[in-house]
């Protein structure tokens, strides 16, 4: 079988929030798989279809908690199993605590 990827993907195991799915919000955490440039796999038995709009925040690790910082991530879900979710990273933007939204 040949790959056919592409980008690569990094397993980094790290923290996400659920945020909004098509026109209901949700929030649901849980842990990344896998990331890469174009896309995102999550440890997540959310019932999201294939083509829904998805809302994500990665939490990324930092030296101190109060430095936190955090990627809000908008895509589409690409495809679900019981315990995965895998969406696509279209759009993106670091957020920091007590801050606005910085590209």
């Amino acid at each position: 079988m040949i790959e056919q990827r592409k980008a690569q993907r990094f397993d980094l195991k790290l923290p996400f929030e659920l945020v909004r799915n098509g026109p209901s919000r949700t929030c649901q955490q849980g842990e990344t798989k896998n990331i890469s440039s174009v896309g995102v796999l999550l440890a997540s038995p959310n019932e999201l279809q294939p083509g829904e709009p998805v809302e994500y925040m990665i939490t990324l690790p930092t030296a101190a908690e109060v430095d936190r910082v955090r990627i809000r991530c908008l895509g589409k879900v690409v495809r679900r199993s019981e315990s995965e979710l895998a969406a696509t990273l279209e759009r993106y933007e670091f957020v920091r605590k007590d801050e606005k939204a910085v590209k």
